[in-house]
C-alpha cells in the first residue's frame, strides 16, 4: 500500500511539474476572414533559421511538433489555384529566393515524417517569392494580411495572396 501510495504520489508530482512547464514551442492560432491557421510557434533563439536549421530546398512543417493546418470556411483562390473550404496541411520548401508552399489533404499528420506516405494527398503547390527583412522576427508568425497569409522567421517573409473565390 505504501508502494502504491508513494508511486501515486509521485507521479501526480511529475504531472503537476509538466503541466507548470509551458510547451517551448506552443501551438497558437492565427484567424482572419473565413480562415485560420494552427502552428507550433518555435523561437529563433540566436540559431540561423533557413538554410541552417531549416534547409533550403527541403520540406518543412511549417512549425514546430505536429504539422500545420490551416482551414478555409469558404473557397478560396491560394496563391492563384483554386482551393475548396476546408483543412489541409501547411508545408513549405524554403528557398533563398523562392518557396514552393503546398496544401495536402491529408489531415493528422505528426511533422513532415509521412510526407512521403501522403504526397499524392498534394492538393496544391504554388511558388511565392521569399522577401529579406530588415529586423529579426524572434517567434515563427504566421498571420492574415491583405491579401493572404504571411509566413515571417528570423530575417524572411513569405506572402501566398488568397482571395475569396
Amino acid at each position: 500500500m505504501k508502494r502504491m501510495l508513494f508511486f501515486s504520489t509521485l507521479v501526480f508530482m511529475t504531472l503537476a511539474a509538466c503541466s507548470q512547464n509551458p510547451k517551448p514551442s506552443p501551438r497558437v492560432t492565427a484567424e482572419g476572414k473565413d480562415m485560420k491557421v494552427a502552428y507550433g510557434q518555435p523561437s529563433k533563439k540566436g540559431r540561423v533559421i533557413f538554410g541552417g536549421l531549416e534547409p533550403y530546398g527541403k520540406l518543412w512543417r511549417t512549425g514546430a511538433n505536429e504539422a500545420t493546418e490551416i482551414t478555409f470556411a469558404k473557397d478560396v483562390v491560394f496563391g492563384g489555384q483554386a482551393v475548396k473550404a476546408g483543412t489541409y496541411t501547411l508545408f513549405t520548401v524554403p528557398g533563398e529566393k523562392e518557396w514552393e508552399v503546398i496544401l495536402n489533404s491529408q489531415l493528422g499528420q505528426n511533422g513532415a515524417w509521412q510526407y512521403d506516405k501522403y504526397k499524392d494527398k498534394d492538393f496544391v503547390k504554388v511558388k511565392v517569392p521569399a522577401k529579406k527583412l530588415d529586423s529579426v522576427v524572434e517567434k515563427l508568425t504566421l498571420r492574415f494580411a491583405n491579401p493572404g497569409l504571411v509566413i515571417e522567421w528570423d530575417e524572411t517573409q513569405v506572402a501566398v495572396p488568397i482571395t475569396a473565390k
